[in-house]
């Protein structure tokens, strides 16, 4: 980190996905990024799932012990509208992070093959796709449409505006993945998730607390209507407000900073001092005069997990 950033401006974009529509989600990420840019933010992250789609209360008719043909075609389309990393959406969002000089964050469904990954993308500010995070464990019904990824993406990028990492909605709440990330020296920590629950501000003030780092929350503002019109039948028992948001900024001691913001799009802004970060490790530092490894030891495998290799 130099002293030009030791104090940077980060922007949490609190907004709803153009459902099933990868263009139109990107232009959207496009327009976006340009309003925050303009305030001054150096980095921005966008929340889980953004391109294309986090599809909330849609079953993919999926029963135990089957599928329905209707279902596999609305999976099909899904998996259509995602992105391939890296490929042509990757470009597009590189070019919008070097046009306005940012870091970029932003929450994607990636497409490998024939499975999906909810996973988190990093982009700096010449461009470059800087590295990406894939989802290690998919959540309930998610498990029905993501894949899991494995611990070679357990990424924290040495950038100039920090130590930038994080993990994606309910991973936070594995101990040993957040202990990875403090491992290796998180200062900005990124939680894009699709929980907007009172409970999640405890969340992500005790992982604030706990790892003595700026922890960024960022939700979609979702309603019943943003969807496309074929898939209302499946959503007659949801409410209009499928989720509020609650996107949120908090400082290294657990303060909250920007938010938490509720019922609206918006984005909030918060002018970090990273100077705060070692200054809260003075009582505590989970990895550091706080830890016992003589005690405790945690291992972590970090290698791709393939399939298929070749000798």
């Amino acid at each position: 980190m130099t002293d030009q950033f030791s104090q940077i401006k980060v922007a949490v974009v609190q907004a709803a996905s153009v459902l099933f529509d990868r263009e139109a989600t990107v232009e959207k990420t496009r327009q976006l990024t340009a309003e925050a840019a303009a305030h001054g933010a150096n980095l921005l992250l966008f929340p889980e799932a953004f391109i294309s789609a986090y599809p909330r209360s849609l079953g993919f008719g999926t029963v135990v012990g089957s599928r329905s043909p209707g279902g596999r075609q609305l999976w099909h389309r899904y998996w259509a509208n995602s992105v391939d990393v890296p490929g042509p959406v990757t470009d597009t969002l590189g070019q919008i992070a070097r046009e306005h000089g940012v870091y970029l964050a932003v929450g994607v469904v990636e497409r490998q093959g024939g499975t999906l990954y909810c996973t988190l993308l990093y982009f700096g500010p010449d461009g470059q796709l800087l590295g990406k995070h894939r989802k290690l464990k998919p959540t309930g019904a998610e498990r029905l449409i993501w894949g899991e990824g494995d611990g070679s993406t357990l990424t924290v990028l040495d950038t100039e505006i920090g130590k930038i990492g994080g993990l994606i909605c309910w991973e936070n709440y594995m101990p040993l993945a957040r202990m990875a990330m403090y491992q290796k020296g998180v200062e900005v920590y990124l939680a894009p998730t699709a929980d907007s629950r009172d409970s999640w501000q405890a969340t992500l003030r005790h992982i604030a607390y706990e790892g003595r780092c700026f922890v960024l929350g960022c939700n979609q503002y979702v309603t019943k209507s943003m969807y496309p019109a074929e898939l209302q039948p499946e959503l007659t028992d949801q409410p209009e407000v499928m989720c509020r948001g609650g996107s949120v900024i908090i400082s290294p001691l657990g303060e909250v900073l920007a938010g938490p913001l509720y019922d609206q799009e918006g984005i909030l802004y918060a002018e970090l001092d990273l100077a705060e970060v070692a200054q809260s490790k003075f009582d505590f530092d989970v990895v550091g005069h706080y830890a016992r490894p003589d005690v405790f030891q945690l291992i972590v495998n970090e290698q791709p997990m393939w399939p298929v290799t070749s000798s």
